[in-house]
């Protein structure tokens, strides 16, 4: 079982949850079944379900109705899934700025929590 752990800014906020605040009730229960598999599987979760971005930056896909979710993360200590960046995708291929935002995000998290963390 590995540990989920919502990215968050030193100020508090946490995108990947705001987001998640923002979908209705049945997008948000997909997502978590998600979410679970994600928590259960961690790195042997493969496609459809999970893949491979760039570097260390993993992707949770979510297909409902003709809406495609995606949150993006990454592993750090022992069992820790950090979850940096969630947005609906809207075209074929990950937008670059949203690719740049996860490791971002993971750069400024390591730097902040070195050996993992939670909060």
């Amino acid at each position: 079982m590995y540990n989920l752990i919502f990215y968050t800014t030193e100020r508090g906020d946490s995108p990947v949850d705001e987001f998640l605040d923002g979908l209705d009730k049945k997008s948000r229960a997909k997502v978590a079944a998600h979410l679970s598999l994600l928590e259960e599987q961690g790195p042997n979760l493969k496609r459809p379900y999970a893949d491979v971005v760039r570097g260390k930056i993993r992707e949770l896909r979510i297909q409902r109705s003709s809406n495609q979710y995606r949150i993006l993360f990454f592993f750090q200590v022992r069992d820790q899934i950090v979850l940096a960046h969630a947005f609906i995708k809207k075209t074929q291929q990950l937008k670059e700025k949203d690719i740049e935002l996860a490791e971002k995000r993971m750069e400024d998290w390591i730097q902040r929590f070195p050996t993992g963390g939670t909060i």
